[in-house]
């Protein structure tokens, strides 16, 4: 009988002793961790701003999906919902420049709201989809707190993507179709080896990023023009100061960092542009190379897998947007 494991109970915890303020507690914490909504969305969401400007009011959060680039909107609350957000909701998504993903997320959602979201998704268009998500915390005896992402509402999306994948197939050059089928290959091996890092879908790009836990910071894989293939740590902020701040933060160790790799890594500050980036030194190849994809794929799995490592070596993410020790 001592083969028998000892469980514990979970426990709803009330969200607000977690989150003691909307604005000031849970929407900036949402925008650090966008990895546990895009996990129960489904997305490989990054969120990139708070407090975001349109026309005299302010959305709580934005971002997109890395894997697809679709613009994503969150509107959240920590009370049930009401009238006022679903007008904000609207509002907030006419006044948004492309935005194909329109999120409300609140501890309880009452059920004409639901209906409300659930008919907006029969009424609009392939490229537009709104989505009801619950939040909760939770926690075992007296461990940490957890959140708890549950979809209530979101599209029937069926009918969308047969349509999306016929107007693709029409359109879709041999070059873009061959990067789609490269990255449902890179996607297949991480969900046989590193079934966290991604939720993304495979796009038609010669780039595939995936979120690593803070806004703007990304890992990528990619073919280059040189043409070569890349494995990398992506600055890609929108501020250009603090993509450089964190750069330096991690170029001051690198030679730790490099140890931790196994090898050379190339530091690139892009000047000029915002960004920055840390990357494996190139090997040659591109996609029309059919023959050489095993190959590819397992080089940018195994430089990736090194390049996280080395990371979480010398104090992971939090230590490395961590400004109140910045040296």
């Amino acid at each position: 009988m001592s083969d028998i494991p000892h469980l514990g109970s979970l426990e709803y915890v009330a969200v607000r002793e977690v989150w003691a303020h909307e604005a000031h507690v849970f929407t900036p914490w949402l925008l650090q961790n966008a990895n546990h909504l895009g996990d129960a969305l489904g997305m490989d969401l990054e969120l990139t701003g708070a407090e975001h400007p349109v026309g005299n009011f302010s959305l709580d959060l934005i971002g997109h999906d890395l894997s697809t680039g679709e613009r994503v909107i969150v509107e959240n609350q920590l009370e049930r919902t009401d009238h006022g957000h679903l007008g904000q909701l609207l509002t907030y998504a006419a006044g948004v420049e492309d935005v194909a993903n329109i999120v409300w997320v609140a501890p309880t959602f009452q059920p004409e709201h639901r209906a409300a979201l659930d008919w907006l998704n029969t009424r609009t268009g392939e490229g537009t989809r709104f989505f009801g998500v619950e939040v909760a915390a939770v926690r075992i005896a007296t461990s940490p707190y957890a959140p708890l992402f549950r979809v209530v509402s979101q599209p029937n999306d069926w009918q969308k993507i047969v349509k999306n994948a016929a107007q693709s197939s029409q359109s879709i050059s041999s070059r873009a179709g061959l990067y789609r089928e490269f990255w449902e290959q890179f996607l297949d091996r991480l969900k046989a080896a590193h079934p966290t890092w991604s939720r993304g879908r495979a796009p038609q790009a010669n780039y595939f990023e995936m979120t690593a836990g803070s806004a703007g910071l990304r890992w990528g894989v990619s073919f280059t023009n040189s043409p070569g293939v890349r494995s990398e740590l992506y600055f890609g902020h929108s501020d250009g100061v603090e993509n450089d701040r964190i750069y330096q933060r991690l170029a001051r160790r690198a030679a730790e960092f490099e140890t931790a790799f196994g090898g050379r890594l190339v530091w690139d500050p892009l000047p000029g542009k915002k960004a920055c980036r840390v990357e494996a030194p190139q090997i040659t190849g591109e996609v029309d190379d059919t023959e050489r994809w095993p190959e590819f794929l397992d080089w940018m799995v195994d430089t990736q897998s090194r390049l996280r490592s080395a990371l979480v070596s010398i104090g992971g993410v939090n230590w490395l947007v961590d400004a109140s020790d910045d040296r």
